[in-house]
This record gives structure tokens, sequence and C-alpha cells, in this order.
């Protein structure tokens, strides 16, 4: 070897380390093949993954495909080195957007971006996203992991999700027969889930408060735990409601833009949604942010879930036995409102106040 040769620049030397990349592969093995499920049997490492529409039992499927990110949450991930739910929050925040379409998710893919490739971190990750898809009943396919030096800081990373679902032909949600008179279900939240991430630092910022302290409206956990809690997946329980009675009529993920920018994008021209504000019991968090921010109540309403994370529109008739479905399948369930004619009104109403 030449001196020339010896001096000679290589990919590792520029940042990038294949080696930790196939490391991380060989890893995450074995979180891919817990989230088998039929359809989808293979290993990952080719170069696309393979999802059997006949074997799941699809006769004349319409496909349905989400993506999204996790935001500015995954700053709180990096700093407080809490990595292993974020990946949950990545698959909720896709097929969370899939099952409101009446489709049942049936595989997933990650976009996995950092300026350093650690290993361990990388595991943690997608031990995440594969505990996000087992929670969904879909399968983690496939996915990328790009070590980008110089676009990254050393210990930063972005996350992508691309999910894609299935319905009988016939079966997609919202149907067309919304009418005034309809019931409004909320399903509660776990927490913040992914959205206003923005906010709630700046939030924390201007309290001067420290993730690795006590949350102040929740003494047993630190603050970074109780912000970081994963968002929550819905996909089972409103599979189980969807296949056993035919009164759900549209439903909506209450996610940035809360209830006056989701809840419109299923309901006709014609048609609100008057919510009854105080009906929600709104989790100790969002008081905490409410008041240590003086974020206004309309704010909060545009910005945040609240504690309702889901919106389920039944007919009248079978409000209840839709409700005692999803209260069996662990969710709870709040009577939040109905659906009226909208006339000069806005898409959503509000009566009552948030009990901040």
């Amino acid at each position: 070897m030449t001196a020339e040769n010896a001096k000679g620049l290589t990919y590792r030397s520029a940042g990038v380390d294949i080696d930790a990349g196939n490391e991380l592969v060989h890893r995450i093995k074995p979180l891919v093949r817990s989230t088998r499920r039929p359809g989808a049997d293979g290993e990952i490492g080719g170069f696309g993954g393979l999802f059997d529409l006949k074997a799941a039992g699809f006769t004349d499927p319409v496909l349905v495909a989400a993506n999204d990110g996790v935001g500015t949450k995954l700053k709180i991930a990096i700093e407080t080195g809490l990595h292993d739910t974020i990946g949950i929050d990545l698959v909720a925040m896709c097929v969370n957007d899939l099952v409101v379409q009446g489709a049942e998710p049936l595989f997933f893919l990650d976009y996995f971006a950092t300026g350093k490739l650690d290993p361990a971190q990388g595991e943690a990750i997608v031990s995440g996203i594969a505990d996000g898809c087992r929670q969904a009943g879909c399968a983690l396919i496939g996915g990328e992991t790009a070590e980008m030096p110089g676009l990254y800081a050393e210990k930063d990373y972005d996350l992508a999700g691309f999910a894609v679902g299935a319905a009988e032909r016939g079966r997609l949600l919202p149907s067309a027969d919304l009418v005034s008179g309809d019931v409004i279900l909320g399903l509660a939240s776990s927490g913040v889930h992914s959205n206003g991430y923005s906010l709630v630092r700046r939030v924390v910022e201007a309290a001067g408060a420290s993730y690795d302290a006590p949350a102040p409206f929740d003494p047993d956990r630190t603050l970074a735990a109780a912000l970081i809690e994963p968002t929550r997946i819905y996909v089972r329980s409103l599979l189980v409601a969807l296949k056993a009675n035919d009164g759900i009529k549209a439903l909506a993920h209450i996610t940035g833009g809360g209830f006056p920018e989701n809840i419109p994008r299923v309901l006709p021209e014609a048609l609100r949604a008057d919510i009854d504000l105080g009906a929600v019991s709104v989790p100790p968090v969002f008081s905490w942010l409410a008041e240590q921010g003086g974020i206004a109540e309309s704010e909060m309403l545009r910005t945040f879930n609240c504690g309702i994370g889901m919106i389920v529109v039944v007919s009248e008739a079978e409000a209840a036995s839709v409700a005692a479905i999803l209260q069996g399948e662990g969710e709870t369930v709040v009577p939040l409102g109905r659906i009226l004619p909208r006339g000069s009104e806005a898409a959503v109403t509000f009566n009552g106040q948030l009990a901040l």
C-alpha cells in the first residue's frame, strides 16, 4: 500500500459507519419478526417488503395509505435519552389515520435518519416501532436507516412512518348517511400524544421546569416521562366495534388542529358537530400547560387533543351499544355531543368550558 492510499479517505472517516448499520439490522431482526401477521412472513434485508392481501383474508380490498412523523416530541426523547416509546408514537400517528377511514392497518415502514448511528439507540427506537405495530396488528416489513453527518448533529435524529391498510370495498368511512341527531362519542387520550410539542417545550422552558424532576401535575413520574407518554393506538378497539356494529358512521383522529380542524374533515357541508366541553375530563398535563403558559382555551382546543384522542360519530339508535363495545375493549368513552344542521354556524360549535 502506498503512503497516499494509507492516508486516503474512507466512508467511515467521513462519518458513515456501515458496520454500525449492519449491527443495527442484526439487533432489530427479532423485533421485526415479532410483528408478523397473516400476509407478511418475510425477513427484512431485501430491496422491498412484501405483503399478500389474499393471505390476509381480503376479497375485494381498497388500499388506504398514510404517513406521518412525531414532530418535536423527538427533542424531549433526544435530550432525556428516553427512546424506547417514541416509535409507538410514530406508528400511532399513521395507523390511527388509517382506521378512521375504516381500514385495517396491514404493514408499516419506517425511516430513521441520524447524525451518528448508535446501534443501541436505534434498537430502542425500533423496539418502540415494533411495539406499536403489535398494538395495531400490522407488520413491520421494512425501513431505511440513514446516517447523515453534517445534516444532523450527532445525537439528533428524525423519524418518519408509512402505513398501508385495507378495507373491503363499500366499507370505507365516513359513510354517506350522516344526519342531524347522530351522536358524537369521544375516546380518551393517553396525554398530549404527538402534537403541539413546540409549544409544550416553550412552556417547560418558560416555567423553568426540569425534565428529570417530578412532574408538577404527576409527582409519581418525572416531567420527561409524563410528557413522553406515547400516543394511544385505537386500532384494535375500533376494528372490533366496526365489525360488530353498523352504527358507526364516521371517525376523526384528533391530532394537530384539535377539534376545530379535524372533525370537519369527516362532515358533509350541511352538518356541524356540537361539542359539550364540560363533558371532557381534561388530564392534569393540559391544565398545567394552560396555566404555566397562559394559554387561552381557544388556543388549547386548536393545538392539543385536551383529553380526547378520537371522535366516533354513531347513529342515535346504536350509540349505547357502540359505547359498550368500546368500553369492553378498554376505551374510556365520553358522550360529547351531537351532529346538528350547520346553517350559518361554524363546522364545530362548543357549549360550556374546558375544566382546565
